[in-house]
Order: structure tokens, then sequence, then C-alpha cells
């Protein structure tokens, strides 16, 4: 009997040493943002969905979801703390919770142009910016331009008292708010994914956002002035949480992060490219007129708006501040 149990075992053991070897499960890596698959932002994810793939077959599975089919900019960095999304790409106002220091790229009339946008976050100073989420659980990765931003209105904006009385939709930011009272505006603090019914349904007289966005969500046919005020920065930051990038393989992180550093690469090309092509097509559109402002008017603007820099200075850092006015120094 001890005999036939012995071989049991040993029959057993062989089986078990035979079975096939079962592949682990992919890392699966959830990607939410808020805009759609045509922008700088849904382009770039969709590049590194395409690179991790080629990369990473079998191991990693990306899945994007543009638009705000999983979330909203407002509720993504929580839910990416309970793990329940991977990666998303907020806008830099959205981090005012998390740190008060990214709060630098809100300020009016702070940067002349994405040039110096682009020398200040890649500037020692910039790049540790990235880190100040770090204490809230969440890392930077980079960040991918969407330009600078526009004024528009359902009426021509051409002087700060042309802004008196009307309300505008803004992103969740102290800083936006601030710099609308200052010209007499009322900021209405809402989701983008609303900002289309909002402006059709006049229940805001305008909004600011970059030439990509106006076009790509089609707000220039319910907007008819557009004023080419280039005044503020809408950013995002590409942004995972910590314990997630932390608890990624040795041998698996090292290939995403270089896959999202080139896709962030390749969106910033597609933010300057989609800049230029998608402000001709609005203007070849005819839905909505471009309004030019000359220097002295844009000057009217800058003063209107300045006194947001002193109002935040404490709370963001007057070193901060500077180093970013800096970056305007070719």
């Amino acid at each position: 009997m001890k005999m036939i149990k012995t071989l049991l075992a040993s029959a057993v053991a062989c089986t078990a040493l035979a079975a096939p070897v079962v592949n682990a499960a992919p890392i699966e890596i959830k990607f939410a943002h808020v805009v759609a698959e045509n922008t700088p932002k849904g382009k770039m994810a969709i590049r590194f969905e395409k690179l991790v793939e080629e990369r990473l077959p079998g191991k990693v599975d990306v899945k994007v979801y543009p638009n705000s089919q999983l979330f909203g900019d407002n509720k993504v960095l929580e839910a990416m703390l309970l793990g329940d999304v991977q990666l998303a790409a907020p806008s830099l106002s959205k981090f005012q919770k998390y740190t008060k220091q990214l709060q630098v790229f809100d300020l009016p009339f702070l940067f002349e142009d994405m040039e110096a946008v682009e020398r200040f976050q890649q500037s020692e100073v910039g790049q540790g910016l990235l880190k100040s989420v770090e204490r809230k659980g969440l890392m930077g990765i980079g960040y991918i331009h969407n330009g600078m931003k526009q004024l528009s209105a359902y009426d021509p904006l051409k002087a700060p008292a042309d802004a008196k009385g009307k309300k505008f939709r803004i992103q969740t930011s102290d800083i936006l708010a601030a710099q609308f009272e200052q010209v007499g505006g009322i900021p209405l603090k809402k989701p983008f994914s609303e900002v289309f019914t909002l402006l059709q349904t006049k229940a805001v007289d305008g909004t600011e956002n970059p030439w990509s966005n106006i076009y790509s969500k089609k707000f220039h046919e319910v907007q008819p002035y557009i004023t080419e005020s280039n005044h503020g920065l809408l950013d995002y930051m590409v942004v995972t949480s910590k314990e997630f990038w932390m608890g990624l393989p040795d041998d698996i992180r090292p290939v995403v992060e270089k896959s999202l550093k080139e896709a962030i690469a390749y969106g910033n090309e597609v933010a300057a490219e989609k800049t230029k092509a998608d402000r001709q097509a609005i203007i070849d559109s005819g839905r909505s007129k471009v309004i030019a402002m000359t220097d002295a008017e844009r000057q009217q603007w800058v003063e209107a708006m300045k006194p947001v820099w002193k109002q935040f200075e404490d709370e963001i850092g007057k070193d901060l501040i500077d180093a970013a006015l800096a970056a305007n120094q070719k």
C-alpha cells in the first residue's frame, strides 16, 4: 500500500510539472482624458497605446478613454488614487487641491508665447514642478501642450470693459475666476464636457480655450466672436499614481516611461501644427469672426488682469513667478 501511494504521488508530481505554464495576465493601464481623439492630447494617448503594444505585446494592455468616457477632469485624480485609472492628463488648473505651485501656469499674460512656456517647463524649475504632487500620492511624467487661450463670446471682446457683466465658463481654478472678476466678468466653474451645451443654450456668454479645443468641440459654431488674446495657457500634465508606478516590474517601467515620453514629444509637435491649422479652419468656416487686438488694446487687458499675479503671489511663490517671467527672455 505504501508503495502504491508513493507511485501515485510521483505520478501527480510529474503531471504537475508537465502542465502548461499559464501566462500572467497583462498589466492594464487605463488612460482617461476629456478631449477628442483628434486633439494633441488625444493623439498623444493613441500614440502611447501603439508604442506600448509594439514594445510590450501581451505584457501591458493600454486602454484609452477620450471625451470623458471614464472620468471627467474633476474626478480623475481621485479615481487614480483609488486605482480605478492609471494614467490621465488633466489640465494644469486641475491640480489646485494637490499643489498651489502649478497655479503659476494659470496667471494671465505671464508667458509671451509657447516658446517661453517650453523654455520654462524644460528648465530645472519647471521639471521640479512635476514632482510637486508627489506628497499627495501622484507623479508627474511630463507636460502636454494645447496652446495659448483665446476669448470667445456672443459679443465682441476688444476692451476689458466689454467683459463686464458677462458669464464665462472656466475650469476649477481660483486664479481663472479672479482674472475674469478683475474685468467685471462672472466666472462659472463647469466641466469641459458641458461647455458646448452651455454655450449653445446661452447659459454662459463666453469661454476661454486654445484653437484646437475651439475647433474640435465646434465652439466656433455657437460663438460668433473670438478675440485672439493669447492671454493664458492651457497645458496638461501627464500623471500617474506613485503606488501604481512604483509597483510596475523593473523590466516594464522603463519601457512604459520611454513610450510615454516619446508620445508626449509627438503630442507637442501635433499641438504646434494644430494651433495654426485649426485657427485657419475656424477663419475659413466663416462661422466665427476672429478679432485681432492691437498692441495698445492688448496692453489694456494686461494692465487690467495683472493684479492677479500679486493676489496669488504668496500661494505660488514670487521666486516661481519670477522664473516663469525670465523664460520670456530668449
